[in-house]
């Protein structure tokens, strides 16, 4: 099987083309395709993606950037819009080929190729220059006839190229391994499957077990109620709420436990008196002589009168320091 372009050899003196060509080349012994379009003028330029993909060029942008010069590569569109016949349309189209695509001159290839590294596509890169050189030379490409031997029937069988053989050998192991993965894979999965089958099936009778304990549960409370019913159905009496104290009763109390009240005691009782109801007391010496108009000294003698005949009581200080006072 050949793949060649229509250009005779010695292309420079090979009359000019009034369309492009275009030809693929397959590289036998991995399969690799490159792509080439040749313009009226007899110059050959190679699709970027196909060199990048091969090369291992993980971005062909950034490749393009590094190793070829901006006047060995252009887009497809770039080129004269006049050679863009019918057939040559047909033709673009049946090779997948663009008009966006970057194009790499030979000198563009050849920066491509020279600017790869990597040991595994040595292959690729020896038969790329191999590609070039006879381009060069001969103005076309093509692959060599495969070596015929006879069939019993008389008829000509042709002798598969060992590169092929080993590209199909090595596709056959891929796709072995790839079959082995693939079951391993799907053996994984349904063991993942069947343990989260049993854990629902735990939790469900887990909620369950729990649901039954919660109605043994309500029972108990219900049968605990209905034994604490007086009988009769009479209720049973409630202890009325304490009537909430005032101020003025809570200094009338004060009194009748012998506090002396004078004036003074009577005034920072009054002022404690409505936050003790409520719960206690945040204020400091100074605070409370402010409101009276009594001297501080005053004030903590009659504070002291009042914690001694226990009337209050002292439980600590706020977060500012002021004393706490509560009710005994």
């Amino acid at each position: 099987m050949y793949e060649q372009n229509n250009m005779p050899p010695n292309s420079a003196t090979a009359p000019r083309q009034d369309a492009i060509d275009i030809n693929d080349f397959v590289f036998a012994a991995t399969g690799a395709r490159m792509r080439r379009l040749t313009t009226p003028d007899g110059e050959h330029w190679f699709p970027a993606t196909d060199l990048a993909g091969n090369l291992g060029y993980a971005n062909t942008r950034q490749a393009l950037q590094m190793h070829v010069a901006a006047n060995c590569q252009k887009r497809l569109s770039e080129f004269a819009q006049g050679v863009y016949t019918a057939d040559t349309l047909s033709k673009l189209a049946g090779h997948r080929l663009q008009k966006s695509m970057k194009m790499v001159n030979l000198k563009g290839l050849v920066a491509l190729v020279n600017g790869c590294t990597k040991p595994e596509c040595a292959p690729f890169k020896a038969w790329v220059t191999e590609v070039i050189e006879t381009l060069q030379h001969t103005g076309s490409y093509s692959l060599e006839p495969a070596p015929v031997q006879p069939t019993p029937d008389g008829a000509t069988a042709y002798v598969m190229p060992q590169q092929i053989a080993d590209a199909i050998v090595r596709l056959e192991e891929r796709n072995i391994r790839a079959d082995e993965l693939l079951l391993a894979f799907q053996e994984e999965r349904g063991e993942l499957l069947r343990q989260i089958s049993r854990s629902q099936s735990d939790m469900a009778e887990t909620q369950r077990r729990i649901s039954d304990s919660q109605n043994v549960m309500a029972e108990a409370l219900q049968q605990i109620a209905e034994a604490l019913k007086p009988p009769h159905g009479r209720p049973r009496p409630t202890t009325p709420p304490e009537p909430e104290v005032t101020p003025q009763q809570l200094l009338a109390t004060w009194k009748a436990k012998n506090l002396v009240v004078t004036g003074d005691v009577h005034a920072v009782a009054a002022y404690l008196a409505p936050a003790l109801l409520r719960g206690g007391a945040r204020y400091r010496l100074e605070e409370i002589a402010t409101r009276t108009g009594l001297p501080q000294e005053r004030v903590h003698d009659c504070v002291r009168m009042l914690l001694k005949r226990g009337c209050v009581r002292q439980t600590g200080c706020a977060p500012d320091g002021a004393p706490l006072y509560v009710l005994p």
